[in-house]
């Protein structure tokens, strides 16, 4: 299991204690990104392996970090563990993420991505999630419920296919786009997890304008489309 977490220092101890309640939880990886805060020692403290990056690298970067930390202890391992990416500030839901691992399990899907069955209301108005969901289906032809969603459980092997990862916030459409494209298969699994509200003040709007961009730039990778309209858009600021 991986948790990237950055300044998540008042909720990862609740993450990581809820997600030791999963089952088959015999490892837990928290890669602290850059945090100014105590999130790494506080992770440690509940039980999890602490990966520091010693500046913030971004959400791909972290995933990355984590997978090969698991990587390295795997070492002798008959068969790979299944990556479970949970998110720093689910704290005491995380202990319900245990329906995402079982159609891996099964061999009924290479990577599961959570819908969450209870959806925070938001501060934004969704259009990061609908340049994401548009981009998906324009690039698969597959439709997704919460594009966004960082809950996701993955094949060592379908990990593996989708590397490098995209960068940043742009990770999840990347990841999708490029496991589907490569013929894996990818399911959404409803879960009665929750996390922080983003909300409306100047921290959450400088947040959703990274998402923006990141998602935007993970597209104009995976389409050339996407790359032209970029490229028109700063023309036109210059």
């Amino acid at each position: 299991m991986i948790i990237p977490a950055k300044d998540e220092a008042d909720r990862i101890a609740a993450t990581v204690k809820a997600a030791q309640e999963l089952p088959g939880a015999d490892l837990i990886v928290v890669v602290d990104d850059g945090s100014s805060d105590r999130t790494g020692p506080a992770a440690a403290q509940a039980g999890a392996r602490v990966v520091r990056h010693a500046r913030n690298r971004g959400k791909g970067a972290a995933m990355e970090t984590g997978a090969e930390a698991v990587r390295l202890l795997d070492e002798g391992r008959d068969q790979p563990r299944h990556l479970l990416f949970l998110d720093a500030d689910l704290a005491e839901t995380a202990a319900e993420a245990a329906p995402l691992v079982a159609p891996v399990l099964a061999g009924e899907a290479d990577m599961t991505i959570a819908a969450f069955s209870s959806t925070v209301k938001l501060g934004g108005h969704g259009f990061v999630v609908r340049l994401s969901r548009d981009g998906i289906r324009r690039a698969t032809g597959w439709e997704a419920t919460q594009p966004l969603n960082g809950q996701r459980c993955l094949t060592r092997a379908a990990f593996d296919a989708a590397l490098p990862l995209a960068a940043g916030f742009g990770v999840e459409t990347g990841l999708t786009i490029d496991l589907l494209r490569k013929g894996f298969r990818v399911a959404e699994v409803e879960v009665p997890l929750a996390h922080r509200a983003t909300g409306t003040d100047w921290r959450a709007q400088l947040h959703r304008g990274r998402q923006f961009r990141d998602v935007a730039r993970a597209l104009a990778v995976r389409e050339p489309i996407v790359a032209e309209q970029l490229a028109r858009l700063r023309g036109r600021r210059r």
